[in-house]
């Protein structure tokens, strides 16, 4: 709760109560504790709340509107705009999007593989509650039942349903240990997938063939602003030459989904799951090598280098505070944020006793020209505007499509 809110208290709640509903023992209710679980969790978890409201008045705001430059105090920002307006798709600021139904549903068999081609086996087997195996099935349906509907009905993205992989873990788990013809189809259906996807993989990596990369990967990436309100709308950014940074990542999960089609469609259940255990070994290592090369787009420790290694001065980030945010852990310094009363921020920075660290074109125009050494952390493509409107623009390094820039000559 402490972690996550209110839905810390409704998936389990919801869970056990369409469990009790369906396998109809609603006297097994008292072997829950529920007094005493309650108890306990009222003490660790309800005097953080009650001091975040008493020290961020007004205490208790029930107004139902979310809306720019209004401060209501943590206990309205908390419980009515992070839970029921944004469950709603009413919360200011909306830096979310809805992920389209298909994506939404279907998606799981993306998130989920290769398992995922256990899921028909898992829904074959009984849920009657006559056994612990059978109660056991209920009750990981139901988890990841309401949790999926749940979200189904809100402007819900895709990665909020991960508090049900636990409960869909479970019966793809119960699946796989059963065997049978059911799950031998599904992991010969993933093997399948597999032999695509690394045709897919080999085919990128074909096509890279006599690019040269020049610089980072960030001077491959396009920008499409108008998709990051879902969670994987970066993924419009990449192109073919991107992929020619990313060489080596192809051709490890290149070789990962081949061990899975050969496993899965070669060999029998037991030696099929193990090679399906390797193969998502080697593409989580596919995929943090990736990560690798996308590091000077995704950080600013270069930037952080650079300004630590210049003579001490105040330093500013243009936007919101995330756009540099590894600068400011890097460098330990308290910056300045250039319009960056946006998203998140924009709330906090309402209330009365937030700290004077906003800035706005004229407040920097006046900071630039002062006597004070300043630096200001930016995006490469604002460089040619901030140099026409300041006096006296410097280059003090440049990494992943941002730069940091001074007033005085470095």
């Amino acid at each position: 709760m402490l972690w996550k809110g209110l839905p810390a208290l409704v998936f389990p709640g919801a869970a056990l109560v369409l469990y009790l509903v369906f396998s109809g023992e609603w006297r097994q209710w008292r072997r829950l504790h529920a007094l005493t679980v309650g108890l306990v969790l009222a003490a660790v978890a309800v005097p953080w709340h009650v001091l975040a409201i008493v020290r961020n008045p007004p205490y208790f705001d029930w107004t139902f509107e979310s809306s720019l430059g209004v401060y209501r105090g943590f206990f309205w920002r908390y419980f009515i705009n992070e839970h029921v307006l944004r469950y709603l798709g009413l919360r200011y600021p909306k830096d979310y999007d809805t992920t389209p139904a298909s994506l939404y549903w279907l998606g799981h068999l993306i998130w989920l593989f290769p398992w995922s081609g256990l899921l028909p086996a898992a829904l074959r087997a009984s849920f009657r509650p006559v056994d612990r195996a059978g109660r056991v099935r209920l009750l990981a349906l139901c988890w990841a039942g309401f949790i999926l509907v749940f979200f189904a009905l809100s402007t819900s993205q895709e990665y909020y349903t991960m508090a049900a992989y636990p409960a869909f873990a479970l019966l793809i788990g119960d699946a796989a240990a059963r065997g049978g013809a059911w799950a031998r189809c599904g992991l010969r259906a993933a093997g399948a997938v597999g032999a695509l996807a690394a045709v897919a993989c080999l085919g990128l990596l074909a096509s890279t063939i006599g690019i040269e990369v020049h610089g980072d990967i960030s001077s491959s990436l396009t920008q499409n602003p108008g998709a990051y309100t879902l969670s994987l709308g970066h993924m419009q950014d990449l192109t073919l030459q991107s992929f020619a940074w990313l060489r080596g990542p192809l051709a490890l999960a290149a070789a990962a989904f081949l061990l899975l089609a050969w496993s899965c469609l070669r060999k029998p259940i037991p030696k099929a799951l193990i090679g399906a255990v390797v193969s998502m070994a080697l593409f989580f290592h596919a995929a943090r090598w990736a990560m690798v090369s996308f590091d000077p787009y995704l950080s600013s420790e270069p930037l952080a280098e650079a300004f630590l290694a210049a003579p001490p001065g105040r330093l500013v980030v243009d936007d919101q505070y995330y756009s540099f945010s590894s600068l400011v852990f890097y460098t330990n310094q308290e910056p300045l944020l250039l319009n960056g009363r946006v998203n998140n921020i924009e709330y906090g920075s309402n209330a009365p006793d937030a700290p004077d660290v906003f800035l706005d074109d004229d407040g920097l125009a006046r900071l630039w020209g002062g006597e004070e050494r300043v630096y200001l952390a930016t995006f490469a493509e604002r460089e040619a505007e901030l140099d026409a409107r300041l006096s006296g623009v410097f280059r003090v390094a440049e990494a992943g499509g941002k730069v940091l820039l001074a007033n005085r000559r470095p």
